[in-house]
This record gives structure tokens, C-alpha cells and sequence, in this order.
């Protein structure tokens, strides 16, 4: 008997072994599905039954990748994403042929000046350069991989003047001076693991001018990890500065405000995803999580729903105070607006009590979280374009807007999103999913699991290895410097020699019928209830 032979013998056997196999399965599967009592599909469709439940399960994915546009994909279209993914690997942000924007839909419009500013007539920090890593596309073939060179690129940091950088708490002890009007969103480590923190961390410092805030998970030892300049927030649940029972304690607040890196302090009421205290499932509550935080491990953590150190304005005012006095640096809020009432009581309580907040953070509905509620994430709490102009409408109307900066967050992650936000009142903007995709994240939208594909929200060490902390960190920096590019490139089309000018006069908003008005008359629809037509 030759080779040949014996070869066709073995596959032979191997064949009627495997259909044996796939029979036995296959009979194994029916009984099961017939007896079961929970799906009534497999019991009337064995087998059949289980090729309509994988492809459920698959569905996203096909959605994603396949079958939705490019503007269609929620909470980011392709589109979004690609523009964040190409700024965090090219640095640069370069469309060709012409704008997919559907232009029939009403939308905000940049107003543009017919004598648009030189670039040498900007007024930006022209000293501070910054060098990172950039990919650069050399070949894009359909059916290999594409071929790309990474090399080292020198550019302008893109950081405003000093004459325009931006004071929080100019009157206290040490005031927080922003010379970037864009950072990182709150985002807690625990919700994000630590090679993403880490990631970030350094990511932001080599861009310079930026900050990054904790979330309400404390601080770790990797948001240090970079050097950057750190808000750090605190929320009910007191993570960071409790004691073991619980208490807010006064000790470790100090202990905190001693690191250099930290500027700021931020008392977090709200959340636009979840207007309630944060929640983190016990799988991700390891043990150094745990001990930061000062809960026990591997068990879900719920924040209380408020602080029940204070319960109206005066004494959450009061609190701050204490906070400022034992620190010496700022101390802001964060917040969801609802309705023009709650603004308004705010603001006049900042003018009866001449107290309160060095900052106001005015999160919007759509901004993003590791794990909330549907119906609190759907339907609580009013989007930034309409809860940005009730906070400086009512700061203004109570004659305490210079006292007080606001930071707005809410899907921010482009330039023209946020002159948008500028013009409509806010001197600084929050980022948390773009940095996220600067990091790896590829809206898996597993983030409450611990089981993000690409290591970023989770803190399974095993997925973690996923993220390379040298590679991230500069795809983080590329992105913010890019988009603090693109923010000055808006201002020169504006005719303005800074992003700092921003003003209502330079928004104009058309409707479905190509009506066009003014942000100004906008803003009367919004915040007086004068309903302009279309607006």
C-alpha cells in the first residue's frame, strides 16, 4: 500500500469521524432544545433556533462594520469615529471630494467673515512646540495590510496667549491657569483600566496645556503617571477622601491638595448619563481599586444618589468654601441642567450668598459612561445645546458671569462642535469617548461588562495587554493638539485671531426650510420661550 493510499484511508476515517461527531451533537442539541422550557423557539425550531440566536448576538457587529452608514452608527456614525481615529494615528484631519453632511437638516453653521484672519495675524503661544509619533500612509491596497511608517513629528502645541489664558479662581490662593481650552472628561479608574489612565495620562502632558479629571473613583497612581495637570472630582460616594466608615474626612482632602498635580477640586452632583450617583459592577472592583476607593473588593459599588454633607445651594456653597479654605485651589461643580428654573436658582443663589462654585461643569444628556440606567441615560436631563445657554444666560442675568468659568461636556470631540459650545457660553469643553478612541476604544459598547475587547474599560489584567501604553499615549496627544488646530483654524474662517472670541454673533442656525437666524435669536427661543419660527 502506498503514501497515497494510506493518506486517502485517514481522511477517509477522519470524515465519517467527524460526521459521527457533528450527529451526536446535533442529537444531543435537539433533545435539549426540545426539552428546555425557557426559549419557545427552540423548542418548536431545534438547531434552527440556535442560528437565529447567533446571529442576534452578532447583530451590532454586522450593524457596525456592514450594514449601517456611515452616519448612521449610535452613540458615534463611522464617520465620527474615523475623523477621531484619523487625528489620534495621522494628525490630521484632511476629507476629500466634499462634506457627507446632510445639508437639507437644520444645524448650527459657523458664521464665516470675508476677510478671514492670516495665520501670522493669530494670537496664539507661538514659542511652545511638541513632539510626538505619527503614522504616515505610504500605500492603502483593498486585500493587504496597509503599509505605513511611524515617524516623529515636531509641531506647535496650539495653546492660547498668555494674554488669553483662562483663570479659574483668579482670587484665590492658587488659581488654575488654562492655556488649552480642551481636556479629559471625568473618567474613574475602575471604570477605565490602568493602562488606559496611564495611557492618557501621558498622552495629555506631552500635548501640554490640558488637564484631566479623576471622575469620582479617586486618584490613582496612574493619573500621576504623566505629570498632567488633574481635577480631582469628588462625588457621594466620597471615594478618595472618606474614611473607612465612610465620613468625608477633612485629613486626606489636604493630603490630596499637597500634590503638585492636582489644580482643582470638583464636587460632582450629576452626571449626564446618570443623573444619580456612579455604579461600577464588582468584577471590575479589584483589590487596589478597592483600597483607593476604600470599599471592599469585588462588590458593586452604587454611589448615593446626593451628598448628605449639604442639600440646597447655601450649604453646598458652605462646603466648597471649607474645601477652598483647607486647599487653597478652586473648587467647582458638576451638574445636569433640566430646566430654565433650576439655572435661574442657581445663579441667584451664587448672587444672595456671594458664594459658590470657581466652575461650573454643565454636563449634557448625550455624554457617555461606563455603566448607567436606560431610562436615565435616554430621557434625564437636557443635551448641551440647550442647557449651555440656560447656565450663561441666568450667570449673566444675575451679574456673576465673570466670576464664575464654565466647562461644557457632551459629545465634543470635533473642532466645530466645540466653537459651537464657545460661542454658546462656555470658556472650556470636557472630552471622555474621544480620548477613549484615541486609547483603542472601538465602541464594543461593553463597557459595564469588564470585557472591552481592546483593554480599555476593563480591569481584567489578560485584555488589558491589548493597549500599548508607549503607542496610546501619543495617538492621545496627536488628537488634542490637532483639534486645538482645527479650533484656531475655525476662529481665522471667523474672522477672529483666537478661539477665546467665540461669541453668540458668530452661530447662525437654519432650519428644514432654509430659514436662517442668529444664535441670538436662538438663544430668545431657549431661555425666554419665544417661539421663532423653525427655531
Amino acid at each position: 500500500m502506498n503514501i497515497a493510499d494510506v493518506m486517502i484511508i485517514i481522511v477517509f476515517v477522519l470524515l465519517v469521524l467527524f460526521v459521527l461527531v457533528f450527529l451526536v451533537v446535533g442529537l444531543y442539541l435537539l433533545f435539549i432544545d426540545r426539552t428546555q422550557k425557557q426559549h419557545p423557539i427552540l423548542r418548536n425550531y431545534p438547531l434552527l433556533g440556535r442560528v437565529r440566536y447567533f446571529l442576534e448576538t452578532i447583530g451590532p457587529e454586522l450593524r457596525q462594520y456592514l450594514y449601517n452608514s456611515n452616519d448612521e452608527g449610535k452613540p458615534f456614525s463611522r464617520n465620527d469615529f474615523q475623523h477621531i481615529v484619523k487625528q489620534a494615528k495621522y494628525k490630521r484631519n484632511v476629507v476629500g471630494y466634499g462634506s457627507q453632511r446632510d445639508f437639507e437638516e437644520p444645524g448650527f453653521y459657523i458664521r464665516n467673515s470675508m476677510f478671514p484672519k492670516l495665520t501670522e495675524e493669530l494670537k496664539m503661544d507661538q514659542e511652545t512646540k511638541v513632539t510626538t509619533n505619527r503614522y504616515h500612509l505610504l500605500k492603502e491596497p483593498l486585500f493587504t495590510q496597509k503599509k505605513e511608517v511611524l515617524e516623529e513629528n515636531e509641531s506647535s502645541a496650539y495653546l492660547l496667549d498668555d494674554e488669553d489664558a483662562i483663570v479659574i479662581g483668579k482670587n484665590i490662593k492658587h488659581p488654575f491657569i488654562v492655556k488649552g481650552q480642551i481636556g479629559m472628561s471625568a473618567m474613574s479608574y475602575g471604570s477605565l483600566g490602568d493602562h488606559a489612565i496611564t495611557a492618557l495620562s501621558k498622552g495629555l502632558a506631552i500635548a501640554k496645556g490640558a488637564w484631566m479629571n479623576t471622575g469620582e473613583g479617586g486618584l490613582s497612581e496612574y493619573h500621576l503617571k504623566g505629570g498632567v495637570d488633574i481635577i480631582m472630582q469628588i462625588g457621594p460616594g466620597l471615594f478618595g477622601v472618606r474614611d473607612r466608615e465612610g465620613n468625608f474626612s477633612w485629613e486626606a482632602l489636604r493630603e490630596k491638595s499637597q500634590i503638585p498635580e492636582i489644580k482643582a477640586f470638583e464636587i460632582k452632583l450629576a452626571q449626564g448619563a446618570k443623573t444619580r450617583g456612579g455604579h461600577i459592577d464588582g468584577e471590575k472592583v479589584t483589590e487596589e481599586i478597592a483600597r483607593i476607593r476604600m470599599v471592599e473588593p469585588f462588590k458593586s459599588i452604587d454611589s448615593p444618589n446626593r451628598f448628605k454633607e449639604f442639600s440646597d445651594f447655601p450649604s453646598l456653597f458652605h462646603f466648597m468654601e471649607r474645601i477652598r479654605e483647607e486647599t487653597g485651589k478652586p473648587v467647582g461643580m458638576k451638574c445636569v441642567i433640566g430646566s430654565m428654573h433650576e439655572a435661574d436658582e442657581l445663579a441667584k443663589a451664587i448672587k444672595d450668598t456671594g458664594k459658590g462654585p470657581d466652575f461650573i461643569t454643565v454636563d449634557g444628556g448625550e455624554g457617555g459612561t461606563g455603566a448607567s440606567y436606560q431610562e436615565l441615560a435616554d430621557s434625564v436631563g437636557l443635551p448641551i445645546k440647550a442647557a449651555l445657554p440656560l447656565v450663561n444666560n441666568a450667570l449673566i442675568k444675575y451679574g456673576v458671569r465673570d466670576q464664575v468659568k464654565i466647562i461644557a461636556s457632551g459629545k465634543l470631540f470635533s473642532p466645530d462642535r466645540i466653537a459651537i459650545a464657545l460661542a454658546m457660553g462656555a470658556d472650556l469643553v470636557n472630552i471622555a469617548r474621544g480620548f477613549m478612541i484615541t486609547v483603542g476604544c472601538i465602541q464594543a459598547l461593553k463597557c459595564q461588562s469588564n470585557a472591552c475587547p481592546v483593554g480599555v474599560a476593563t480591569t481584567d489584567s489578560h485584555l488589558q495587554k491589548a493597549l500599548v501604553i508607549d503607542e496610546k499615549k501619543h495617538r492621545t496627544a496627536n488628537y488634542l493638539i490637532s483639534m486645538r488646530k482645527g479650533l484656531f483654524r475655525l476662529a481665522s474662517a471667523a474672522g477672529l485671531d483666537s478661539p477665546v472670541h467665540f461669541k453668540p454673533e458668530h452661530i447662525v442656525y437654519k432650519d428644514e426650510r432654509d430659514h436662517v437666524y442668529s444664535l441670538e435669536e436662538v438663544y430668545q427661543s431657549i431661555v425666554k420661550g419665544v417661539n421663532n419660527e423653525g427655531s
